[in-house]
């Protein structure tokens, strides 16, 4: 993903370029790297407050949560972005609720604040949308 940033950035070379990366531990990882690289980011797939605190986090320019997949399955998609705002400079969604700035969460934990299920059903979805993509 890395790599791939760097290329559209020097291929676009446009201030207002914003590279897209899904919700997973490995695109955490890149948004880390692009960060510091000064290179803005589009956290996408986001269907939990602790997924857009983990963007956060780890620097990205912006998250975007999917609301409507979330209404599509029963739940209230702005129930979440009144979680994220209220919560989205704090560690982890329960201590940030109780007001706590900072929160020591294991590794396991962690991870299993990236996952959500739409997530992986999103990420399949742009993998094939991906494929339909004609390459030079």
């Amino acid at each position: 993903m890395v790599k791939e940033a760097e290329e559209l950035v020097k291929t676009i070379n446009n201030k207002n370029l914003v590279i897209k990366i899904p919700m997973t531990p490995a695109g955490l990882g890149a948004v880390k790297q692009l960060t510091a690289k000064g290179i803005k980011t589009n956290v996408t797939l986001i269907f939990s407050a602790a997924q857009a605190l983990l963007a956060a986090r780890a620097g990205a320019t912006y998250v975007s949560p999917f609301l409507g997949r979330l209404d599509d399955v029963g739940q209230t998609g702005m129930t979440l972005i009144e979680e994220i705002v209220e919560i989205f400079d704090i560690h982890a969604i329960e201590a940030a609720r109780c007001g706590a700035h900072i929160a020591t969460i294991p590794y396991p934990v962690i991870m299993q604040m990236t996952k959500h299920p739409l997530t992986d059903i999103g990420i399949d979805r742009f993998l094939k949308d991906w494929e339909t993509v004609p390459k030079d």
